[in-house]
């Protein structure tokens, strides 16, 4: 057997898993897409009905903008950490890496009920303020865009501490020395050193993130208490609910644009810095 045939015959298994679990279905929803709930001919009337429909475009920006608040602030939350972690060298290094990423190991709908407790009107936050005289009324934590950003931020912050940990792999001290001997300040080391090296783990958090958090729908919809409309929890609505499929599948087609153009622009991005670099 030639080595051409026995690399072909390695990687036939892994594609033809690909193709059944990834290729057939989305090939199934594209043909969903094309069709409308009373005729399920080819036509384009489904897409048109979702473009033209302001609220689908209210419904996407919604949408983009949690995710972009979740990706910002998991990032803003998870740098330190990651920066913390890939610099010590203590012995409890790795148990600490352990706890960050521990989270992970607990079903997100356990954890969103976890938040749904806490920042309910009578969960600890509303009544620890209260309790301390600091509010009369509880603070509106639950059940809106508030709620399920923290929510969001929380359970996706491990992924963004992985994804930072392991772009820092570039950053070494020497770099930081050399800075430091050439008289630059803390400040001006982080900026012009630390910063820099550090940009490619926290775009990948930034994207990690970002694509987790447009497609969720468990926190979402338990956080935002039915008040809170993304592509998730309306193409649950749509395929459960109203049975409306055809429209459930042209929205699921157009988060997968939207996956497009953002690998299409974060690629893009990388291929510019290491070209900087």
């Amino acid at each position: 057997m030639s080595a051409l045939a026995l690399r072909f015959g390695l990687l036939v298994p892994g594609l033809a898993f690909i193709g059944v679990s990834f290729l057939l279905p989305l090939a199934w929803l594209v043909g969903i897409s094309f069709s409308t709930q009373e005729e399920p001919g080819f036509t384009t009337e489904t897409y048109a009905l979702v473009l033209t429909d302001p609220f689908y475009w209210k419904l996407a920006g919604n949408t983009l903008m949690l995710a972009a608040m979740v990706a910002v602030l998991a990032t803003l939350l998870s740098y330190p950490l990651g920066l913390f972690l890939a610099r010590t060298q203590s012995r409890w290094r790795g148990v600490l890496v352990t706890l960050a990423i521990a989270p992970l190991l607990t079903s997100t709908v356990v954890r969103t009920y976890g938040w749904m407790i806490i920042l309910s009107d009578q969960g600890l936050v509303n009544g620890t303020l209260r309790a301390a005289g600091l509010i009369w009324r509880p603070l509106a934590l639950a059940n809106n865009t508030t709620g399920a950003v923290i929510a969001l931020v929380e359970i996706l912050m491990p992924y963004a501490v992985l994804s930072i940990l392991s772009g820092l792999g570039r950053l070494k001290p020497e770099h930081e020395e050399a800075a430091a001997l050439h008289g630059a300040s803390r400040l001006r080391v982080f900026l012009r050193v630390i910063l820099p090296l550090s940009l490619p783990g926290i775009m990948t958090a930034m994207l990690l993130v970002f694509v987790l958090a447009i497609s969720s729908f468990v926190t979402p919809r338990l956080m935002g208490g039915g008040r809170v409309l993304v592509f998730g929890t309306e193409i649950f609505n749509e395929s459960t609910v109203t049975l409306n499929w055809p429209v459930a599948a042209v929205l699921s087609m157009l988060l997968l644009v939207i996956f497009g153009l953002i690998m299409f622009v974060y690629s893009r991005l990388m291929r510019r810095m290491e070209e900087v670099a």
